[in-house]
């Protein structure tokens, strides 16, 4: 069996290093998708573009988005994500470095399954992303239109 993937949506370079190297050193083995603005997720997710060759099956099983994203901004990556059969039940973390409380009740409001500030300290986002994965990825139940 394919492990379920992982979309990881971050337009800062070194923070999707920095994500993909905590996800590995948590011992997270799923693959990463790792796209830089919100129309490439979009792309990606709805199988248009440089995506339309991907396979259905390989639906995330997460999908870490960013909110400050360039062309289209997480929040309406979002929107988009939830307005959809296809992907209303994918399960999405706001990994961001905003700590603003309007941030916070927008994406609940759209439908995040759970907002995640990013901590500045590479130990603390170690351990942040740790706990991420265990429980998207481990513990959690997704719906079985989810599975990968």
């Amino acid at each position: 069996m394919k492990a379920s993937l992982i979309l990881l949506v971050e337009d800062n370079p070194r923070d999707a290093e920095l994500t993909q190297r905590a996800l590995k050193k948590s011992n997270v083995g799923n693959p990463i998708v790792h796209v830089s603005d919100g129309a490439e997720a979009i792309d990606f997710l709805f199988r248009q573009g440089a995506y339309a060759d991907r396979a259905p099956a390989d639906m995330p099983r997460l999908v870490l988005l960013d909110l400050k994203l360039p062309k289209v901004d997480g929040l309406d990556v979002l929107r988009a994500l939830r307005a959809d059969d296809r992907t209303r039940l994918v399960p999405v973390v706001m990994l961001t470095s905003s700590d603003e409380e309007q941030d916070v009740v927008r994406s609940y409001g759209l439908g995040a399954n759970s907002f995640v500030r990013k901590p500045v300290d590479f130990a603390q986002f170690v351990e942040a992303t740790r706990i991420l994965g265990l429980y998207w990825l481990v513990v959690n139940r997704p719906p079985p239109a989810v599975v990968g």
